[in-house]
């Protein structure tokens, strides 16, 4: 006598199977589609010892008698005494016609084969969905009760278990697990399912907001989660207990959670801001409910990004209505039946750092889906402006290391040629073309000859820029300084941009990349020039990504911190504070490259827009301390510029900050 089991391949079903090998010495066969065979073999591999006893059956779900060769049903005839149905689409978003062919009729076939087969026991591993949306705790007694059987996922399990309970004519046990996540003392898991599916917007921010910054979020429904490891050692204890026939058990977390509870748990494990403030669902209710009708139509804009931060973030449309699921459930008839042999479910607070810590190292998409920078841009055309030095050099060596075809503009050509040389010694791709792009009619002649030599630029990187730190009051009669930053940071950009555009939109994609500075979200002070010079092109970015995002084209700016870079040598008081290097400044290109965000900053240019959004008036007052502090360069001159000699109290806060990591 053995184990029969369908969905043996599956996240439960490999589990499961691994522990009835280890404790039972009882052939177990597995059904396998002769396409998944070798996955089979694998796993068996991977069980070692455990896998010994496993037999591979080849068949089919959804074909009768599940599609196993009369050669096969001859030879189990008679000997099955459990035969778990595990085989089942776990999955929201799929069709409906395909969970009807895998839940429904994958159901009715096992349970055909499981008559000819003369099984002992049929073990059904459903699924809470089966009790649907129903308001209130459903108990394991409870089945017909079911109710919000509307989406199709919902109610095949719920006809799946139906066809257990009035057509299976042997004993029979069904199991409802919870929200299924991975091993509590590992946390595997084998791809982002439930709560992972959130990972991703907790890791963004984390990655751009301060950890102490307090969230405002969101309550949420009921939700219940269960490691794979407490579910296979239930299945397997609750199937053998003796006298428990025709019964249903949950296998489930007593500890009832909302959603906005188990995101905090999440965050914390990330080392994430959490959310200090949490909204009732019936706040977002009331407000949908008094909305007038006419709304509607006015908010399909709205419909249409929230479609497309859901995209960006990996969240199927599907699992937002789950953020609001009414129903508790009641498992005490399980637990009882459990704690007699030692099982019991591993508290969340526990384990969800590793959850989060498997899912960081080995199922982030931006480990292993097509992001990785030389896929980006292999054999792709870039263009960089201000390409012969600092910033838009290293990235240009960096971008043609990937595979890229790179373009460099630059005014010097001496400059020019050496970078040329020094990408070309790495076998790397590169044009140059010396060009004043400040200069109108030069920078329409460098345009056409790119688009006559090259036909079209895939992304176009605006970095040629100049800085000018100078106080207000002295440039009184200075007005040119203003007109030189607008001339290079903003209009040359534009031309720039203007010029590749017409052809991005003929081939149907295209990617702007404008380097700003954290200036202009700190609205830092000595810098009104130029960030308004960067503050302007910005604005243009905005605009443009909302009238070409449906044409494929986007737009990203990046308001990069301080760069060691001939730029900001005339400034001496920078040799005293933590500037980052070219090098670290060209890996953030990369990942804005790689990942199109509409704006990338440093945490801590996040955490200076967030004060200046928040709190203007603090914003003023750091600014301020900060103008008195750091005076003026030599360079610039006028009456409150410094010696050259920086005084005590900016060495101190220059120490302070490279402390922190920002």
């Amino acid at each position: 006598m053995g184990y029969f089991i369908t969905g043996g391949t599956g996240f439960i079903g490999r589990n499961l199977i691994a522990e009835l090998g280890r404790r039972s010495e009882e052939p177990i066969w597995v059904l396998v589609r002769p396409a998944s065979r070798a996955k089979l073999d694998r796993l068996v591999l991977e069980w070692g010892d455990a896998g010994r006893h496993v037999v591979p059956i080849e068949g089919n779900l959804q074909q009768d008698l599940l599609g196993v060769c009369g050669r096969d049903r001859s030879q189990l005839r008679g000997r099955v005494e459990h035969f778990f149905h595990l085989g089942a689409l776990y999955d929201l978003s799929a069709e409906a016609a395909d969970l009807e062919r895998a839940n429904v009729l994958g159901t009715r076939n096992a349970l055909e084969f499981a008559h000819e087969m003369q099984a002992g026991r049929f073990h059904l591993v459903s699924s809470i969905a089966s009790a649907g949306s129903y308001r209130g705790t459903f108990t394991e007694d409870m089945f017909a009760e079911a109710d919000g059987l509307e989406h199709p996922y919902f109610r095949t399990k719920h006809e799946s278990e139906a066809l257990v309970r009035t057509a299976c004519r042997v004993p029979w046990r069904v199991y409802r697990p919870g929200m299924v996540v991975g091993n509590s003392r590992t946390g595997a898991i084998d791809k982002i399912d439930g709560p992972s599916y959130l990972f991703k917007l907790i890791q963004k921010i984390r990655d751009n907001v301060p950890r102490w910054v307090p969230l405002v979020g969101f309550e949420g429904g009921h939700i219940n989660l269960v490691p794979v490891d407490f579910v296979v050692a239930a299945l397997t204890h609750l199937a053998h207990v003796p006298g428990v026939d025709g019964q249903c058990f949950h296998l489930t977390d007593p500890q009832d959670r909302r959603i906005g509870e188990v995101l905090n748990l999440f965050a914390k494990a990330a080392h994430a801001p959490t959310m200090t403030l949490r909204l009732e669902p019936s706040l977002l209710q009331a407000i949908t409910h008094f909305a007038p009708a006419a709304a509607g139509e006015a908010l399909k804009p709205m419909q249409r990004i929230v479609e497309q931060a859901l995209h960006d973030l990996g969240i199927p449309k599907s699992a937002i209505g789950l953020l609001n699921h009414p129903t508790v459930f009641d498992a005490r008839r399980s637990q009882a039946l459990l704690a007699s042999a030692g099982i019991q479910v591993p508290c969340l607070e526990d384990y969800a750092w590793r959850l989060w810590d498997y899912w960081e190292r080995h199922l982030d998409p931006d480990l292993f889906k097509a992001r990785s920078l030389r896929q980006a841009v292999k054999d792709k055309t870039i263009l960089i402006t201000g390409g012969s030095s600092g910033i838009g050099r290293a990235t240009a060596s960096q971008l043609a290391d990937a595979g890229a075809k790179v373009l460099i503009v630059g005014r010097d050509p001496d400059k020019l040629a050496r970078v040329r040389a020094e990408i070309e010694a790495c076998g790397g791709r590169v044009a140059t073309y010396s060009c004043d792009i400040g200069d109108p009619q030069a920078c329409a002649n460098f345009i056409a000859q790119v688009l006559k030599e090259h036909g079209c630029v895939d992304i176009l990187i605006n970095n040629a820029g100049r800085s000018i730190r100078r106080a207000i009051e002295n440039t009184y009669d200075r007005f040119h300084d203003y007109e030189r930053l607008m001339r290079i940071n903003y209009f040359a950009a534009v031309r720039v941009t203007l010029g590749f555009l017409p052809a991005m939109v003929r081939q149907g994609a295209g990617h702007v990349i404008s380097i700003s500075s954290i200036g202009v979200l700190s609205n830092a002070t000595r810098f009104a020039g130029y960030n308004a010079s960067k503050a302007a092109l910005e604005a243009f970015s905005r605009c443009a990504a909302g009238e070409y995002h449906e044409r494929g084209i986007r737009f990203t700016v990046v308001n990069m911190p301080l760069v060691r870079t001939p730029m900001s040598a005339p400034t001496r008081l920078y040799e005293q504070f933590p500037l980052i290097q070219p090098q670290q400044a060209a890996d953030i290109v990369c990942d804005a490259v790689i990942h199109k965000p509409q704006r990338s900053a440093t945490r801590l240019g996040v955490l200076a827009e967030l004060v200046e959004l928040i709190a203007p008036s603090i914003n003023r007052a750091i600014m301020s301390e900060a103008f008195t502090m750091f005076p003026e360069s030599e360079a610039a001159g006028g009456p409150r510029a410094g010696a050259t000699q920086v005084s005590p109290e900016v060495v101190a806060f220059a120490s302070l900050m490279r402390g922190i990591h920002w």
